[in-house]
């Protein structure tokens, strides 16, 4: 389906070692904003990391899915989006909402990780020129943050969901941290920190110093607060920038703040009744007393644009993808990114939900790829990776004991299908018809789950042992 390097390639080299080529792109503007110090950041220790090669069948599919994900949005995504720099030496992202910032960031961590772990596919565009680009997309959105950059027009930040757009950045940017200059590195800091502080103090999400139910579709005593719409999502997206940030900078004077608030949110995102009047403490916080409310069932079912929605359980992904951000700084994940995931991904494959022609299945169809949205599903008709970037998530973690089917048979299947999605392009690309997934970034979308899920996959199956820990 795809033509891959070597297995004996694809290892984590580091960049200026799969890669040979050093320096930035043109010079680069410091910015009229205060830069932070690039210098607080730990930088991945590559070779620490030992090496995975990709070989066994759930690590096989997954490869094929990045290399073909990175080579289609590095390459003709780019060149058709890209094609000029400005006069400051940057390229115009053409905005500054979520279609001009999250979509090249996501874009970004797909073509990174690709690159510094040799399963890069050159046919398309080569791996110079790929890293040429791919820098130039990281240098370009941490300049534009307004932590950088006083232009009204051209910032971008502050906004509910820059936490994740400044996550995706600032990992493609540790990713390929020798591949920037001082600059890149300063500005990347600042963006991460500028969102991470915001998030950091009480009981509430967007503001600091607030202490409303920002987190919680509902409160303690039943009130529903955001009717139809979830705060998991929300809450864990969040909670990867404070990860992140806590990971880059451990020595940071705020990198204890960062963690333990990464560890509420978490906990927040996964709340479900039961933990309002249980026992359980988590990473020190016990549940009982700290939570304010809730954003699933006890079930493990969620609710978000109006209706009980699949795809929104599986976006627990954010969650676990703490184990590689953590083990990437050889440190432990919280516990808390697995609260309650056993919970929702049972309710996928177990739970019985009514035909419309009579009957009952789970949302998970037995023995298929296919998937039963019981309420609808508003964004398109094909979404196999979503689910199989879950199931591998879940099987990696051993969120799946106890479950029938377990996940790893639900992952060959639902990445089975994905590839199959894939194998009728010859540039990589994933979609076809609108109406398969109506996203303006579903390709990225793919990008971002596949590099995430094989740095997953890599520090739970690494030559060094298994680095994927939770405390």
């Amino acid at each position: 389906m795809f033509d891959l390097p070597p297995l004996s390639r694809r290892r984590f080299l580091g960049t200026a070692g799969a890669i040979g080529l050093a320096g930035a792109f043109g010079a680069v503007p410091t910015g009229t904003a205060a830069a932070a110090d690039g210098s607080r950041v730990v930088p991945v220790n590559w070779p620490s990391l030992g090496s995975y090669s990709g070989s066994d069948a759930a690590g096989t599919r997954v490869t094929a899915i990045l290399a073909g994900s990175a080579r289609y949005l590095i390459g003709p995504w780019y060149a058709a989006t890209y094609t000029h720099y400005l006069p400051d030496g940057y390229i115009d992202l053409q905005g500054t909402d979520e279609r001009a910032v999250r979509l090249p960031a996501m874009a970004a961590v797909a073509a990174t990780t690709a690159l510094v772990t040799g399963t890069y596919d050159p046919r398309t565009l080569s791996a110079a020129n790929a890293t040429i680009r791919t820098r130039n997309l990281i240098r370009t959105l941490a300049a534009r943050h307004l932590a950088n950059n006083t232009n009204a027009a051209t910032r971008w930040g502050g906004g509910w969901q820059t936490a994740l757009w400044a996550y995706y950045a600032a990992l493609a940017g540790w990713l390929f941290w020798d591949e920037l200059d001082a600059a890149a590195r300063d500005h990347l800091v600042a963006m991460l920190v500028w969102e991470a502080d915001r998030l950091t103090t009480g009981n509430s999400l967007h503001l600091i110093g607030t202490s409303g139910d920002e987190l919680y579709m509902t409160r303690r005593d039943g009130t529903v607060v955001t009717p139809g719409d979830s705060k998991a999502e929300e809450d864990n997206w969040s909670a990867a920038a404070l990860s992140l940030a806590a990971s880059m900078m451990p020595s940071h004077p705020d990198a204890a703040r960062r963690t333990r608030r990464n560890v509420e949110l978490l906990l927040a995102a996964a709340a479900r009744p039961a933990d309002l009047t249980g026992r359980e403490t988590i990473n020190g916080i016990r549940l009982s007393s700290w939570l304010r409310g809730t954003n699933i069932a006890d079930d493990g079912t969620l609710e978000n644009h109006a209706r009980l929605h699949p795809l929104y359980m599986v976006a627990f992904d954010q969650s676990l993808y703490q184990g590689f951000v953590f083990g990437l700084a050889n440190r432990a994940a919280p516990r808390a990114a697995l609260h309650n995931i056993k919970q929702t991904y049972s309710a996928l494959v177990d739970k019985e939900f009514p035909l419309p022609g009579g009957g009952t299945t789970p949302i998970y169809r037995p023995g298929s790829a296919e998937i039963h949205y019981p309420e609808g599903n508003d964004w398109g008709t094909h979404f196999p990776f979503y689910f199989g970037n879950f199931d591998l998530l879940v099987s990696l973690t051993g969120q799946d004991r106890g479950i029938t089917p377990r996940a790893a048979e639900w992952e060959r299947l639902h990445n089975d299908a994905q590839l199959a999605l894939m194998s009728r392009f010859a540039d990589g690309r994933t979609y076809g018809a609108a109406g398969e997934n109506t996203y303006y970034g579903r390709e990225h979308r793919i990008g971002a789950m596949a590099g995430q899920l094989y740095l997953t996959l890599f520090l739970a199956r690494n030559s060094t042992g298994n680095r994927l820990r939770w405390r």
